[in-house]
């Protein structure tokens, strides 16, 4: 399982109409593979809810979404999981099925709901625009495989 965290002042997504939308924090982009399990999931958002990538009083990467009490916006996104090595066309053949995927994205979703911060989503396999106010720029990746 794979995330894209980008550190952001604002963000909002829409397949059709604004569905979610957050303040300061996190909008995470996951991937999900095949094999993947609730323990990928569970690595990914232990390491998101304590990543120290927001500033203390002297600009240094020293506090964590959670100790910031900030808002996170999950989106799915299986290109995150595109194997490009090959050819001028990504492979999708890695991804989970969408509904493996979907039932792992949710669970992802509650097991972060249980941080009491403010959560938000996207559409699952749905076409979505996302409005992404980037704070830094900082962007993190992560991969549940990488540990």
């Amino acid at each position: 399982m794979k995330a894209l965290i980008q550190r952001v002042s604002r963000a909002s997504v829409a397949p059709d109409r604004e569905i979610g939308k957050i303040g300061h924090g996190l909008v995470v982009f996951i991937g999900v593979a095949s094999g993947d399990s609730e323990k990928d999931a569970d690595y990914l958002v232990s390491k998101l809810l304590n990543l120290r990538i927001f500033g203390d009083e002297q600009g240094k990467f020293n506090l964590s979404v959670t100790q910031i009490g900030g808002q996170i916006l999950f989106v799915s996104q299986f290109t995150l999981i595109a194997d490009s090595r090959h050819g001028r066309r990504p492979s999708f053949t890695e991804a989970a099925l969408p509904a493996e995927a979907s039932r792992l994205f949710d669970y992802l979703v509650e097991r972060a709901k249980q941080s009491g911060l403010l959560i938000a989503t996207g559409r699952f396999g749905e076409h979505m625009m996302v409005e992404i106010h980037n704070d830094g720029p900082v962007t993190i990746i992560l991969d549940s495989r990488n540990r």
